[in-house]
């Protein structure tokens, strides 16, 4: 549904459903496991969609290099700019809060090593995956064969990547859960809450980033494999 129209994910996220990382479930299977009835989940999706009127963009009609080069170009960009400005805001934090607020050392360990994490999974995508799904997209258009990767199967290392995107939104789960959903404290100065409205931005754009490669580049991919060799 996600992968379909967007605008249904924040719904999904305003009743705690993960659509990204344990995307791929049936709105049945969510419903039994989260304890929502079907009928007022699908009609707060109904209403969004409504509400926000307009068209979705439409990422499942977009050939998967054009995808590949949106991801990289939006979302890792995003990522490279954002990290360090947050790094330094949450140092601050713990410098001047940390004392009152000791969970601001967990928050900023658990960002530190999602930092050091997203750096080197993206550069994994940019320079191993990401370049054998443009060869793909290539040759579905000249008709020719993809070639077989160093790696084998583009299975091998987007199974890589999808665990590694569970571990990262396992993380911020926890980041979120440690503060309070990304509410600051009643003493918190105007840094504490401007660094956490940037970490609660920072997870919508990791789920929309993985959302788009899970669920949508990740599977093309494969499909397109498979066909052509």
């Amino acid at each position: 549904m996600v992968a379909d129209d967007y605008r249904t994910a924040a719904v999904f996220t305003s009743f705690g459903i993960d659509f990204c990382c344990k995307g791929n479930r049936t709105l049945d299977e969510v419903c039994e496991s989260n304890k929502i009835a079907p009928e007022q989940l699908l009609q707060e999706l109904q209403a969004a969609i409504v509400q926000q009127g307009g068209t979705a963009t439409n990422y499942q009609s977009w050939p998967i290099d054009l995808l590949a080069d949106y991801i990289e170009k939006t979302h890792h960009r995003y990522v490279a700019e954002k990290m360090p400005v947050l790094v330094q805001y949450l140092q601050k934090l713990c410098k001047v809060h940390g004392q009152r607020h000791p969970e601001l050392f967990e928050i900023a360990e658990e960002f530190m090593q999602s930092a050091n994490e997203l750096a080197n999974h993206m550069k994994k995508e940019e320079m191993i995956l990401f370049p054998y799904v443009r060869q793909l997209a290539v040759a579905k258009t000249s008709g020719e064969k993809a070639g077989r990767p160093a790696f084998g199967t583009v299975q091998n290392p987007i199974r890589m990547m999808m665990d590694e995107h569970s571990a990262e939104g396992e993380r911020f789960a926890r980041i979120s859960e440690l503060s309070g959903q990304y509410t600051a404290p009643a003493d918190g100065c105007t840094t504490y809450r401007v660094a956490f409205d940037m970490l609660k931005e920072f997870e919508q754009d990791l789920h929309l980033h993985i959302h788009l490669e899970n669920n949508i580049l990740f599977p093309k991919a494969i499909e397109m494999e498979a066909i052509l060799n």
